[in-house]
């Protein structure tokens, strides 16, 4: 599955092992790291995510199915210059001017969280050069069958990381498992300590997006659309309690998004990738290397 133009692209063998490159592309500095050989697989992040916040886990286990996994951090975010701002369109472009840069031919891309709405903008952007999308505990555009819970929003705001700020956003603080599940993750997240991206400040963040559920998050009738008519395969993988970006408005679309495959974890939360690292590899590249443009 390799894809000879992007042999450039030196892919560490795993995350620890793999140091931060830089980019310039239109008047910015963009932050990025290759883990992996073959069918490069470009992630954004999710609200608050710097390049240090995916799980090592995750990535390295996409790594071992044969995928080439690129991260980044956004403008003015993390360890890249430029303007901040979370407005999902400049996320989008981020993505779009790191695959132009790096001359990434037919990625699939990917995002969690906000970072999938900006995969999903960076689709429209793309056109035929995304050959998957994968989406990761996010929203579909348009208006939500379920709101998210105000509970996240006074939970996000809080300054730092903690493990129980951590747990109640990502997991299913009320199961034992996904509890020991984000112990572990959080864990592996905090282990690196040299060449790690600052984290995003808290007050700036929540100032970004609001303090309390909006519906839409996510108000584009055009994307909306698009995914209705694309050929492009999609797949959405989430968690059953998702606080943020509640899992059934994938579900009420049902019938409406030809390509659209869903993947729900029961007992877990906006961080499914995280809670199963693994399994969510696994079935990432079965679906990138098994299913074709309709």
């Amino acid at each position: 599955m390799t894809d000879q133009s992007n042999h450039h692209l030196h892919g560490a063998a795993t995350s620890a092992a793999a140091r931060t490159q830089f980019v310039e592309s239109n008047g910015r500095r963009l932050a990025y790291r290759v883990v992996g050989t073959g069918k490069p697989l470009v992630l954004c992040n999710r609200f608050r995510g710097v390049l240090d916040l995916w799980d090592p886990a995750f990535i390295d286990a996409l790594a071992s199915q044969g995928l080439q996994v690129i991260t980044f951090d956004y403008s003015g975010l993390g360890q890249s210059t430029g303007e901040a701002t979370y407005n999902p369109l400049s996320l989008a472009k981020d993505g779009l001017d790191l695959i132009t840069a790096l001359g990434i031919k037919a990625p699939a891309i990917g995002g969690w969280s906000i970072g999938g709405i900006a995969a999903q903008i960076l689709l429209a952007m793309t056109g035929d050069i995304a050959s998957h999308v994968v989406l990761l505990g996010t929203t579909p555009p348009g208006t939500l069958a379920k709101s998210g819970e105000q509970l996240f929003y006074d939970t996000a705001a809080a300054p730092g990381i903690s493990l129980d700020q951590f747990t109640t956003v990502f997991f299913e603080p009320a199961d034992a498992a996904s509890r020991e599940a984000s112990r572990r993750s959080f864990e592996r997240i905090t282990a690196r300590t040299e060449d790690r991206s600052p984290d995003v400040p808290a007050e700036w963040a929540i100032a970004q997006i609001g303090q309390e559920p909006r519906n839409p998050l996510f108000p584009s009738e055009e994307i909306l659309q698009l995914l209705k008519s694309t050929n492009v395969p999609i797949l959405h993988v989430g968690g059953d309690h998702d606080i943020v970006m509640p899992v059934e408005n994938w579900y009420a679309l049902n019938g409406h998004l030809p390509t659209l495959q869903l993947t729900t974890y029961p007992r877990a939360g906006h961080g499914p990738h995280h809670q199963h690292p693994e399994m969510a590899a696994v079935q990432i590249a079965a679906f990138i290397r098994n299913t074709r443009r309709s």
